[in-house]
This record gives structure tokens, C-alpha cells and sequence, in this order.
């Protein structure tokens, strides 16, 4: 698995946001890319998987091309995105948000996504609109994986949930990554992509500005003084 993005300009109408940018995920990596709100990272996400249209450059996912093709035919390629409002049915009960994302033939189960999301199996009766902020995050990260993902894209997974639930979505991540699903992780909590991450991006105002190794990055205080800092 490789997702490859080589001088990718994508726009919100007259909007240039991402001004020629590249980057890659490599088999069973966790990747962050970061920056300050309005530095293009959900037009990346939005960009890999067909709701942008780039106008220039290149997305390709193993080896194949994705600029130009259908949201519906990159999903199919083993591409999901978690976006960051979520997106789950609220009228749905977690059984059915989750019966309806199966993709015939995902190696993951009703059961296993039960497994690592216990807190959805006890709640699998009620319904989306009654699950709080972090039990509908698992629920959004439960139907990417019962997709059958190769990589998974998650936009800002951890905003606005208590600390305790933090520390539950990273604990799921990491047992995640440890299925051989590569994760492309939009987050504004250093701490969690520090704990997290084997490499990160920077992005500023469309352009990637810093690239590393986590261990390389975690010495980076003027990057993240100048980039990142509130």
C-alpha cells in the first residue's frame, strides 16, 4: 500500500488552497499532517478522496491514478475517510449505521469492530443521536473499518472529547496501525500525534513547510513554535 501525492493545486472556487503539494503514506504507517486551522489539511483529505478536484498534479494510490475518478470508485480502491463531523446516520441505531457500511468480503466483522469498540456493542440498539461525542467518533471509525479499508483518513478525530476518551481513540488507533491499516491522521493535539505518528507534515497556508520522523520532530520546537502555535 502507498498513497502518493506529487504537486497537487486544488481551489474552493477562486480559492487557491493547496499550492502544489506532495506527500506520501507508506504500508502500515501512521502519518499526521498538521497545521493551523484554514492550512488546507481537510482540503488534502477532501482532495485524496474525489470531493476536491484537484487541477493539477497527481494522487495516485497504488500505483493507480485517482485525480478524475468518483468519490464511489476511491472508496473502492481501499480508501476511507472519517470525516470531522463524523457522518454517521443519527436516526440509525449503531447496528444498523454499521450493517449498512459492510462491504462484502471486508476481513472486518460486526464482531470485530464489537471487539474493539466494546463501548458500541453495549450501545448497538440505540441510536446515533443518542451517543455522546466520543461514542459517535468510535461508531464514524467503526464504519470506515467494516469499508475495508487499506488506508484509513481521519480529520481531527480527538477535537472537543474529554481526556479519558482521547486516551481510549489513541489506544484504538494504535491497535489499528497494528492490523497493516496505514492511517493519514488530520490532528491539532500534539501530544497524540507525538505518541502516535512514525512521521509527520507540516502545512502552511497550502505548501508542506516541515517533513520528519516522530523522534526528529519531537526536537522541533521552532517549527512548532512558528507553525502550530495558537
Amino acid at each position: 500500500m502507498k498513497l502518493e501525492l506529487n504537486n497537487v493545486h486544488s481551489y474552493y472556487g477562486k480559492s487557491h488552497v493547496l499550492e502544489g503539494l506532495s506527500l506520501e503514506v507508506g504500508p502500515g504507517e501512521l502519518v499526521t499532517l498538521l497545521g493551523r486551522n484554514g492550512a488546507g489539511k481537510t482540503t488534502t483529505l477532501r482532495s485524496i478522496v474525489g470531493i476536491v478536484k484537484p487541477k493539477q498534479g497527481s494522487i495516485r494510490f497504488n500505483d493507480v491514478e485517482l485525480v478524475g475518478k468518483e468519490v464511489f470508485e476511491i472508496a473502492r480502491y481501499g480508501i476511507a475517510l472519517v470525516p470531522e463531523h463524523r457522518g454517521i446516520f443519527s436516526l440509525l441505531s449503531v447496528e444498523e449505521n454499521l450493517s449498512i457500511a459492510v462491504r462484502a468480503g471486508s476481513r472486518w466483522s460486526m464482531a470485530d469492530v464489537y471487539q474493539m469498540f466494546p463501548r458500541l456493542y453495549e450501545r448497538r440498539k440505540n441510536g446515533g443521536n443518542e451517543l455522546s461525542g466520543g461514542e459517535q467518533q468510535m461508531l464514524a471509525m467503526a464504519r470506515a473499518l467494516v469499508n475495508n479499508p487499506q488506508l484509513l483518513l481521519l480529520d481531527e478525530p480527538t477535537e472537543g472529547l474529554a481526556p479519558v476518551i482521547v486516551d481510549e481513540i489513541v489506544r484504538i488507533l494504535e491497535r489499528i496501525r497494528e492490523t497493516g491499516v496505514s492511517v493519514l491522521l488530520v490532528e491539532q493535539n500534539l501530544a497524540v500525534c507525538e505518541r502516535l505518528a512514525d512521521r509527520h507534515y507540516v502545512l502552511e497556508q497550502g505548501n508542506i513547510v516541515y517533513s520528519g520522523t516522530g523522534e526528529d520532530f519531537r526536537q522541533q520546537e521552532i517549527i512548532k513554535d512558528r507553525y502550530l502555535a495558537v
